[in-house]
């Protein structure tokens, strides 16, 4: 049945969102970190890739959250020569994570993740109207 087929699809696309919200929201928890000591790394930015899945048993062709990727941006730096992670020079590496992209990826996780809520109930009631149209 193809409407099996579009909420199993939609489905796919919530939990794949529902990583994705995850991850940005530990990107957002952590986007103050510094390094703990001189010449180590802070924490790093993570981006979630997406990749298709075939479902051969019911033919339909599935979203899932692929590899979790650590975003290769350079990190910040901050001069404080009194932290204890400072360099020779007096910096202290910061977390590569940027609060505003987050917050744009974040508001576009929730947005694809209510469409494909959306998509999921609509198809839901159409199923439902066929069982009831069959009575």
């Amino acid at each position: 049945m193809d409407l099996q087929k579009a909420m199993m699809a939609s489905a796919s696309g919530l939990r794949a969102q529902s990583i994705r919200m995850r991850v940005i929201s530990e990107n957002i928890a952590n986007q103050n970190s510094v390094a703990s000591g001189p010449g180590e790394d802070p924490y790093r930015r993570k981006i979630v890739t997406f990749q298709t899945e075939l479902d051969r048993a019911q033919g339909v062709e599935l979203v899932k959250a692929g590899k979790i990727a650590y975003d290769q941006k350079a990190f910040g730096q901050k001069y404080d020569p009194g932290n204890p992670a400072a360099d020779k020079a007096g910096y202290v590496k910061q977390s590569n994570v940027n609060g505003l992209i987050e917050m744009m990826d974040m508001k576009q996780a929730q947005r694809t993740y209510q469409s494909n809520l959306n998509a999921l109930e609509a198809s839901r009631r159409l199923a439902t109207m066929t069982l009831e149209l069959l009575r």
